[in-house]
């Protein structure tokens, strides 16, 4: 196997990888430490689009964990900058919470239920049955279906909830339309983090705790993935995959000294 580049900047995903249920992994403040004082270039990565960088920011500073709002990237942002490329200037109705909406203003988008370009769902804790409704109605209009993620459930202190792949494959049964899905695993969603950044595929590197997600899309975009065991993957889970990471560690900590 040809030996890779030194990784000179990383991705890494926050929950299970950072953070888990609203509470530091030892280790996530040294990493973020080590990442700003070597002036690496890096983007902490989420497939939840409910809220705006700046909203991610302060919650993580509560944490004590200190990134700038420039170095997050979200689902939502890689929605809107794909509906950027693609239709400049258009028109979605959306089902989702501030940081979709707020991503697809800052494009230029409007936001409207009259014949609209495109349907994006995100993720929302109110999903509504008229809402849904609308989609599903717009879309059989010819309104395109765009999702940020494919996420079937999420966390919760309570225990899963459902999430924007489960809504999305409700409106797929009812309109017979599939979604484009943005978010992680799309390498999408890599490349155009690493683009924000100034970043190459070939010496950057993902770190994530999921094989389905995180480590497939840091695979097809042409990184080195990093598998952490402090979220939702086990170590009996990697064989049943058919793609491996290049390594997988015990948690962020064990990661410090690559930097």
């Amino acid at each position: 196997m040809a030996e890779r580049k030194p990784i000179e900047s990383w991705l890494t995903d926050m929950d299970g990888v950072l953070i888990h249920e609203g509470t530091p992994i030892p280790g996530a403040d040294a990493f973020l430490k080590g990442l700003k004082e070597s002036g690496k270039p890096f983007l902490v990565l989420t497939n939840n689009s409910i809220y705006t960088p700046r909203d991610l920011q302060a919650r993580l500073s509560r944490m004590g964990l200190h990134v700038p709002v420039e170095n997050i990237w979200t689902s939502a942002l890689a929605t809107a900058k794909f509906l950027d490329d693609q239709r400049p200037g258009g028109t979605a109705y959306v089902i989702g919470e501030a940081g979709l909406t707020t991503a697809l203003h800052d494009i230029g988008y409007v936001l409207t239920d009259h014949e609209p370009d495109y349907v994006v769902l995100g993720e929302t804790r109110t999903y509504s049955f008229e809402a849904l409704t609308k989609a599903i109605r717009l879309i059989n209009g010819g309104a395109r279906f765009i999702c940020t993620n494919p996420d079937e459930t999420g966390p919760s202190t309570e225990g899963p909830l459902p999430a924007t792949g489960a809504v999305a494959a409700l409106i797929t049964k009812a309109t017979g339309k599939k979604p484009y899905f943005a978010g992680k695993p799309n390498p999408l969603m890599m490349r155009t983090g690493l683009n924000a950044i100034g970043a190459h595929s070939e010496t950057s590197a993902m770190i994530g705790d999921r094989m389905d997600t995180d480590v497939l899309a840091g695979l097809e975009a042409g990184m080195q993935t990093f598998l952490v065991l402090t979220g939702l993957t086990r170590p009996e889970d990697v064989e049943n995959f058919p793609f491996r990471p290049s390594k997988t560690v015990d948690s962020i900590a064990d990661l410090v000294s690559l930097i």
